[in-house]
């Protein structure tokens, strides 16, 4: 190994070290991807969640062909895979929009009008309007009784 790390500046050593651990994952993730079946797969995700799936295959697929470009001494910013990464990013946003859409609250209007009355609640209020009420109900009572007309 010693031969091998004499090849190239030591600089990038721990540049290369990471980019190969890096690329060890990436196999591994596409390795255990790769052995399910697409459609059970599939099948076992909502809407959502196969969209996700979908953006991260292609965006990851593309991201590959970048690195593969920059290896092959072509600078990937001239090409069209530049453009296809910032579409799919474009669709990941949005994706992301909706997730983000789905996890805020909600408001409950019934539990929010409680909440607003019960903060404006005010006893003074309260015993002004009881003997209001029970003022007109003293009247009410006062009044004189109309008998109905007995129907047959």
């Amino acid at each position: 190994m010693e031969a091998t790390t004499e090849e190239y500046p030591q600089e990038i050593d721990e540049q290369l070290t990471t980019f190969n651990s890096s690329a060890n994952a990436v196999k591994a993730m596409l390795e255990k991807l790769m052995s399910m079946s697409r459609n059970d797969l599939m099948q076992k995700l909502d809407p959502l969640d196969q969209a996700k799936l979908d953006l991260m295959s292609v965006y990851t697929l593309n991201s590959l062909f970048w690195m593969y470009l920059v290896t092959q001494g072509i600078n990937p910013r001239e090409h069209g895979i530049k453009q296809e990464l910032e579409r799919i990013r474009t669709y990941m946003n949005r994706v992301k929009e909706i997730t983000d859409k789905k996890k805020a609250a909600r408001l409950d209007k019934g539990a929010a009008s409680r909440f607003l009355r019960n903060a404006l609640y005010d006893p003074e209020d309260k015993e002004i309007k009881k003997a209001a009420s029970k003022k007109a109900a003293d009247t009410a009572s006062e009044a004189p009784h109309r008998k109905r007309p007995e129907q047959s």
